[in-house]
């Protein structure tokens, strides 16, 4: 869990309302705009912490063939990994093409196939939880993941 103290610099006591960086909030936005980049649909980032001390942020991605999911899960371990200089901690359903879960500890990122989604329906499960504000930098492919839970063709 990320904390809000900085030390004081006169007499290094930590000062409760100084604003420090949420780290995990950040690797949760890199994971969502990595997974947008590699054509992740419907991405979604929940903030748990004041549901539970366990992770701090889910991030909900839906990916529309086994190689893509794979295709979002390397680019999502590559941009944490190198570029932020994050550990994964775990991996699951790699080989089973269904649900990918990343597990960096204080962020979980899962990665479905559509139907896999709305079975296990994580947004409802953890409905208490905050949504974080993510807007797309690609409006037509937003639409388009709309369109296609709606039905529309």
């Amino acid at each position: 869990m990320e904390t809000n103290n900085v030390a004081n610099i006169s007499d290094g006591t930590p000062e409760p309302n100084a604003a420090k960086p949420n780290r995990a909030l950040e690797r949760a936005m890199v994971a969502a705009r990595t997974a947008e980049d590699n054509r992740g649909q419907d991405i979604v980032i929940l903030d748990l912490r004041e549901l539970t001390t366990i992770f701090d942020y889910f991030v909900i991605v839906s990916g529309t063939s086994r190689r893509q999911l794979h295709a979002v899960s390397e680019e999502i371990d590559h941009a944490l990994e190198e570029g932020m200089g994050d550990k994964r901690m775990g991996i699951e359903g790699y080989r089973e093409n269904l649900w990918i879960l990343l597990d960096y500890g204080d962020v979980v990122i899962h990665i479905f196939e559509p139907e896999t989604r709305k079975y296990y329906a994580l947004e409802d499960l953890w409905g208490q939880a905050k949504r974080v504000p993510f807007e797309p930098r690609y409006p037509e492919q937003a639409a388009a993941t709309q369109e296609s839970r709606l039905g529309v063709q």
